[in-house]
């Protein structure tokens, strides 16, 4: 597999995200409710089309993190990448909540070179030397994309809930894996670590290539980033907002797009 090739692949799904041609990002867990320590989750990592079926590319393992109850890292197991998705393994040793996410952070730029029009993807600090000298007419963007899930032996724990204050991230009020159908959950969205009003959620179930509807849930975060779903049965879901600002790191790029993924399971009552 051209890695290359896979990784703009992936970076164009997060710059794309909340448009309609754009495909969704996920990570699928096996489960997400453990009872003993020592037990071993499994998880798929694709962009598709469909949720949760595997057409498109997989998810480079490379922007894995994987993080354990106490604030430590996981490696993960078994890992291997295949055409159309990555898979691995986590053994939970440990008893709380586990979070296990990949996160892109890159730089888009369109430009012309001797009057053809190019592309360039790549990292802030290659921007400089990844634009050849003569190029005119240059224009970058800056992105932020998190893809998240989440799993828990025992009793759940909060600490691998702690923001970094950047991009958006979201702080659970009802905890990601006590989500049961027919019950509401809550939760919370900050931008850059304060909470973002007016952002626009989309809940969709999972297997939508079995149904003509997406069934999609929409809802909006309030002044305070909260927003609230009623879960209408069991099943996996998948969460997206996205966001869009001029608030840049680099002078060069004049917008940055921000992404938020989650795949929580809800469980029978």
């Amino acid at each position: 597999m051209n890695l290359k090739l896979l990784a703009a692949a992936v970076v164009a799904t997060f710059a794309l995200a909340g448009t309609a041609q754009a495909h969704k990002a996920w990570l699928q867990p096996s489960q997400t409710v453990f009872s003993d320590k020592g037990s071993w989750l499994t998880v798929d990592a694709a962009v598709s089309n469909d949720l949760f079926y595997f057409n498109h590319v997989p998810l480079p393992l490379e922007r894995l993190q994987i993080t354990a109850p106490d604030g430590s890292s996981v490696q993960p197991q078994n890992g291997a990448t295949g055409k159309l998705r990555s898979v691995f393994d986590v053994e939970l040793s440990q008893e709380g909540t586990y979070k296990v996410a990949m996160n892109n952070e890159g730089l888009f730029a369109n430009y012309k070179l001797g009057g053809e029009a190019k592309r360039w993807r790549g990292k802030a600090s290659e921007f400089k030397s990844g634009i050849p000298a003569g190029a005119t007419e240059v224009n970058a963007s800056e992105s932020l994309g998190r893809v998240e899930t989440f799993a828990t032996v025992g009793k759940p724990s909060t600490n691998v809930f702690k923001t970094t204050g950047k991009g958006i991230e979201l702080v659970p009020v009802t905890h990601p894996n006590d989500l049961f159908a027919g019950e509401t959950a809550s939760f919370q969205l900050l931008v850059d670590g304060k909470p973002a009003a007016g952002l626009k959620v989309e809940i969709v179930p999972g297997s939508t290539r079995y149904r003509d509807q997406q069934n999609e849930i929409n809802v909006t975060t309030g002044n305070d980033g909260k927003f609230e779903v009623k879960w209408p049965q069991a099943g996996m879901y998948w969460l997206e907002t996205t966001s869009e600002d001029a608030k840049t790191t680099l002078p060069e790029a004049k917008q940055r797009r921000l992404s938020y993924v989650a795949v929580f399971e809800v469980l029978p009552q």
